[in-house]
């Protein structure tokens, strides 16, 4: 079968399931909504605790998220929901933490250096190193800006 770039975009969109978007973003709204109100109900928590000021309960907080992502992506219930919810999940702090531990689970047979090691980072390390690259340039920019 030998298509030009329009045949096949034809082909292929006639062969793709519809996506339903409203449902789709509705759920991802929602879903993503509750797991910030879990993080809002977490920091008034922790605010609860004597001589924990509001940068601490925050910090607890987030460790909190990340914990419970990390748990609930080895337990395989993470998938589920980010199945149904999309990109609700994506929350930053649980989605990166769902990046992070979901290679390091899959190649765990395959040993610690090699297995989890090597690939613990393979999609939260782009992430992180265009991240950082991005924060210096800024940085340096911000700083010849403040000389000039």
């Amino acid at each position: 079968m030998n298509l030009d770039k329009k045949q096949y975009k034809r082909y292929a969109s006639g062969h793709a399931p519809k996506s339903p978007l409203i449902p789709d973003c509705l759920r991802a709204f929602f879903v993503g909504g509750l797991i910030c109100a879990l993080g809002q109900g977490l920091t008034q928590l922790y605010g609860q605790i004597p001589n924990l000021d509001r940068e601490g309960a925050a910090l607890l907080c987030s460790v909190t998220l990340i914990f419970l992502a990390v748990v609930l992506t080895a337990l395989g219930i993470f998938d589920k929901i980010a199945k149904f919810a999309g990109a609700g999940t994506l929350v930053p702090i649980t989605g990166f933490a769902n990046s992070v531990a979901s290679p390091a689970i899959d190649s765990r047979a395959e040993g610690m250096v090699l297995g989890v090691g090597a690939k613990i980072f393979t999609v939260a390390g782009p992430v992180i190193l265009y991240g950082t690259l991005s924060g210096v340039i800024y940085g340096l920019i911000y700083w010849i800006m403040g000389i000039l």
